[in-house]
């Protein structure tokens, strides 16, 4: 049991880490711009990346094999931990966000759905803006890289994410080449 959080524990390291990364672009552009919001992100990485860190590096040589269940609670803290680390900018930049707002705002774009609450964007540090296209862009990009990428490099296999993030297939159906043999096997299923 303990070894099964230590694993969860290290993806959840890694994916902080990376999420931190996309704090360093708004630092170029802030400036590029000669903003004084350069500063915010350069922090909010560092912040981002040390905490990040300290979830990873006790655990970074635990091997443990990932379940279904482990996938779901993988992809429920990574939505809510990235939405937190991806929030810091918008409290401590201008508009200079409560933590629900930013919370809001740094979800929205995660989950690239492009609700705002916040007014006068064209007002904004083009930093910040920048940042809020950059976060969607991530976010939209996001289950692609995880399942390319990153969790062949953490020897986690993709099914255990792709059933928690899909509806349909039940435990025991696996895709097939061809869609009808898929359908054969998923009415196979539901007659049970």
């Amino acid at each position: 049991m303990n070894l099964r959080f230590h694993a969860i524990q290290r993806v959840l390291g890694i994916i902080v880490m990376l999420s931190s990364l996309s704090k360093l672009p708004p630092v170029g552009v802030a400036l590029f711009y000669g903003e004084g919001a350069w500063w915010v992100f350069l922090s909010s990485f560092l912040v981002s990346f040390a905490i990040g860190m300290a979830l990873w590096h006790p655990v970074r040589n635990i091997e443990y094999q990932l379940r279904l269940r482990d996938g779901f609670l993988i992809v429920t803290a990574a939505w809510v931990v990235a939405s937190i680390v991806s929030a810091l900018p918008f409290m401590h930049a201008p508009p200079y966000l409560s933590f629900t707002a930013a919370m809001f705002e740094a979800t929205s774009g995660l989950t690239t759905t492009g609700a705002t609450i916040i007014t006068g964007l064209d007002e904004l540090p083009r930093s910040v803006l920048f940042y809020r296209q950059l976060l969607q862009f991530v976010g939209g990009m996001g289950i692609v890289i995880l399942a390319v990428a990153i969790l062949p490099m953490l020897k986690i296999g993709g099914t255990q994410l792709f059933r928690a993030e899909s509806a349909g297939l039940t435990r025991d159906t696996k895709l097939t080449p061809r869609i009808a043999e898929t359908a054969k096997r998923c009415g196979r299923c539901t007659s049970r």
